[in-house]
């Protein structure tokens, strides 16, 4: 049985080959994973061993024939598409930095486009964040996505799509897409993430001034005045995280329709919360279940 745990160890394209060169063994990893203790038949009324049947993507009861699909409840159900692509294209999306966009996934399995761009879709459903609030030293920066890059220069903030970022000094990131830089949108958002006995980092962007009142530690720098780091005050984290994203966004996928601006924040926040995990691909594959 595969378990997240046992990879401890970088995990190449050869990892990936040996563990999953076929659909049998995917559907066999997905049971295990979703089933660790064996699976509860209904009919039964406890614990049986079960098969995986030739022709279909379930295991039949020993005793009774009941079948269960272990791609129910997943990204897995009602496609077609076999799960050994589904598995890579997981592995695909988690083994870069920047991100890869439908159209290599299309050429990649030889699917159509439209295939692609569904999995693609539904593969970076399972990177929301956690709802745990972040702590200790938390960085936060909000920027500005502008609809056409050649405007950038002209576009004001207030038409901009707005994305607010925090970020745990050695940790998570959460990433939301907001309506406005204001502070009646902003201090909500952060008093939702970020736990009270955070030590927050900011520019002094005035959305940032009532963090103190609301119990917040609350450090600043100077942006404006080119003070940039002053002892452990600075927001270079949160800035390093938008670099990647904006690198990927105009690099990889071009345009960002704003109505999906929110899946591809999530994408690059796990990508920097895991960025110190062994192997990505396992810490997204744990998410089977969790989309």
């Amino acid at each position: 049985m595969y378990t997240v745990s046992m990879k401890s160890m970088r995990y190449t394209i050869k990892d990936f080959q040996g563990d999953f060169p076929d659909e049998a063994s995917c559907l066999i990893w997905l049971k295990d994973y979703l089933y660790p203790d064996g699976i509860y038949c209904k009919i039964c009324k406890k614990i049986t061993p079960h098969h995986l049947m030739r022709t279909r993507k379930s295991f039949s009861c020993e005793t009774c024939g009941h079948h269960v699909h272990p791609t129910a409840g997943t990204i897995f159900e009602h496609s077609s598409t076999p799960l050994t692509l589904w598995f890579y294209a997981i592995y695909l999306m988690s083994a870069t930095r920047a991100g890869i966009s439908a159209k290599q996934l299309e050429r990649e399995l030889g699917v159509t486009y439209k295939t692609a761009w569904r999995m693609f879709h539904q593969i970076r459903s399972m990177m929301g964040d956690d709802d745990d609030n972040l702590t200790g030293e938390v960085e936060i920066d909000e920027m500005y996505l502008h609809a056409d890059p050649k405007k950038r220069s002209s576009v004001k903030p207030h038409e901009s799509q707005v994305v607010f970022g925090m970020v745990e000094r050695e940790g998570r990131a959460k990433v939301r897409h907001v309506n406005s830089s204001g502070v009646r949108v902003l201090v909500p958002e952060i008093e939702k993430s970020v736990d009270n006995s955070a030590v927050v980092y900011t520019d002094e962007h005035g959305s940032y001034k009532l963090l103190n009142r609301r119990g917040y530690e609350h450090n600043t720098v100077n942006h404006g005045e080119r003070q940039y780091v002053v002892g452990r005050v600075h927001t270079q984290n949160v800035e390093n995280l938008w670099s990647n994203m904006k690198r990927g966004i105009k690099g990889v996928y071009r345009h960002v329709d704003p109505k999906y601006v929110q899946a591809y924040a999530d994408e690059y926040a796990f990508r920097y919360s895991h960025r110190q995990a062994p192997s990505m691909f396992w810490s997204l594959m744990s998410r089977i279940d969790n989309r």
